[in-house]
């Protein structure tokens, strides 16, 4: 595994849910904040976004948008100010009602909207950072990937072909990959671009998410990196935010919960599969770490299902 396949697998809920959206004349829509994260791909038309505590973003044909902390938005046919976003209809609402349909008129806007239900108790530090929205905008050659995933979905929910129950939710998958790609290659400012664009602090993490059950040491870690250990414990802290060991085990014991909560393997096998010596020394750092045991926390959610 690399590190954001593994920073989204932590988090990742069961099936995403997406929907093809109409529109034409004068509208304007609120989505409440989600437990999760949403998106929004124009594919036709315009519309303008307002999320929660920021500004109004203009959107066009193929521009794609990532609420990765499921903020709460409006979304309009037109530039947004205070009455219009008073005035906005709930979006269930509005899309069970007239005035979502198949438009005819100029202006016509057509979109898919989407959620993916996340785990925000162990979020990876990569999707803390993520901005509030991520707006990528539809520029000529940028993002190839993307511009694919979007065309394919786009034409499974048109269809709904034979196989859509299981190419759906992996489409999305994918749609969420390319989106958190296209910011990373885009970002400026963000610590995760630049520390899995850093040759040394992208070799440490990955042979640490490849085999984190190892017995990694610092000296070790530094030679997989080619690297001194020194010149290692010094990328690495400056550009993740902790030092080598310390994140090795964070991240065991977040995988350790991500187990637990996937998985119906039992305690021994889980702190092997993580690192651990014995369930013990698992359940004594997990406690130390979340504040309870992985037995009460599996129960936990077991007991919300």
């Amino acid at each position: 595994m690399d590190v954001v396949s593994d920073a989204l697998s932590a988090v990742r809920l069961g099936r995403p849910f997406s929907d093809r959206v109409r529109a034409s004349g004068s509208w304007c829509v609120r989505m409440p904040p989600y437990d999760g994260a949403g998106f929004h791909v124009v594919l036709e038309g315009a519309c303008w976004l307002l999320a929660d505590g920021d500004s109004p973003i203009s959107l066009g044909a193929g521009d794609a948008v990532l609420l990765p902390h499921g903020t709460g938005h409006v979304l309009a046919d037109s530039a947004l100010d205070a009455a219009a976003v008073e005035k906005a209809v709930p979006f269930e609402q509005w899309r069970d009602g007239p005035g979502a349909r198949a438009g005819t008129g100029r202006g016509d806007m057509e979109m898919l909207c989407g959620k993916y239900r996340l785990d925000r108790s162990r979020v990876h530090p990569l999707m803390a950072e993520l901005p509030k929205v991520v707006h990528l905008p539809n520029r000529a050659g940028s993002h190839p990937e993307l511009r694919a995933a979007i065309g394919l979905l786009g034409g499974e929910l048109d269809e709904r072909r034979p196989g859509s129950y299981t190419a759906l939710p992996s489409l999305l998958d994918l749609l969420l990959v390319y989106m958190i790609r296209s910011w990373m290659a885009e970002s400026t400012t963000g610590a995760w671009p630049g520390a899995l664009s850093d040759d040394v602090t992208a070799a440490a993490l990955r042979a640490l998410h490849a085999d984190p059950a190892a017995p990694w040491t610092n000296e070790r870690l530094a030679a997989a990196a080619g690297v001194s250990r020194p010149t290692l414990a010094r990328r690495f802290t400056a550009m993740v935010g902790r030092p080598p060991m310390a994140y090795l085990t964070w991240w065991r014991l977040t995988f350790a919960a991500t187990l637990l909560r996937d998985t119906p393997d039992t305690l021994a096998t889980v702190a092997r599969r993580v690192g651990y010596g014995s369930p013990y020394a698992l359940s004594h750092a997990f406690n130390r770490e979340f504040g309870t045991t992985p037995g009460r926390y599996r129960e936990q959610l077991q007991g919300g299902r």
